[in-house]
């Protein structure tokens, strides 16, 4: 799946009257697939707001977010959540791993939720980690793994289900900064080589710099970064 994504004067407000804050003022950009868009900013900036917004899991106050050609800025409940199983990977800041279960299972939990059969599931998240080259920590529990190889999992996990947009949410918060740039790396490679859009928010400019783009939120506010 490939998807192209517009936002329009997007606003996210919290409260009311003397009480309300804009986390997220008028942002608009768009971007077509194969790109990979880096937010930077830092903490209370709106840029995880943004990723919420745009991934289904916050409503906006008003603007638009067009995702192949279709608004789901107004979608009802049931169907954000069509939307975010069929065309939406998340990379969490935590990477949410199921501590319990091994990375390969961790990555068929997706294919389970979307129904994909066994075999099929095994075989694509055995390809996933070996392009991830994490493909002989397949049978270690989560717990086991190290922070650069949880994340791997996340990014391998999140690719599961073929989405054709991939939201990353601080990547590197956990790692040095070698194995930061590491993980950033294969996730650009895994995203662009298979024609997705990834949209990364960051506090760490020197990881936003390996994007194609770069977009900055400060109190709210979105601009764009000219590259070096």
């Amino acid at each position: 799946m490939t998807v192209t994504l517009e936002v329009s004067g997007l606003s996210k407000t919290y409260g009311s009257g003397e009480q309300a804050v804009q986390a997220v003022r008028d942002a608009s950009f768009s971007t077509q697939p194969g790109a990979f868009v880096a937010v930077v900013g830092p903490s209370g900036s709106g840029k995880t707001t943004l990723l919420a917004m745009i991934g289904g899991l916050l409503t906006p106050t008003a603007g638009t977010i067009v995702v192949n050609g279709r608004d789901i800025a107004g979608l009802s409940r049931s169907q954000q959540a069509a939307y975010r199983r069929e065309s939406v990977g998340y990379v969490f800041q935590a990477n949410n791993l199921l501590p319990l279960l091994t990375a390969r299972e961790n990555l068929l939990v997706m294919a389970q939720i979307s129904g994909t059969a066994r075999k099929a599931a095994r075989a694509r998240a055995d390809r996933l980690l070996t392009e991830l080259g994490i493909e002989g920590r397949a049978g270690a529990l989560a717990t086991e793994l190290s922070g650069g190889e949880r994340q791997r999992v996340a990014i391998a996990r999140a690719l599961m289900n073929d989405p054709g947009l991939v939201l990353v949410d601080e990547p590197t918060a956990s790692l040095d900064s070698a194995r930061g740039r590491q993980v950033v790396e294969s996730l650009i490679r895994e995203v662009k080589q298979r024609g997705k859009l990834g949209l990364m928010v960051t506090h760490d400019m020197d990881m936003a710099k390996l994007a194609d783009r770069i977009l900055a939120m400060h109190d709210g506010l979105m601009t764009e970064v000219e590259k070096s």
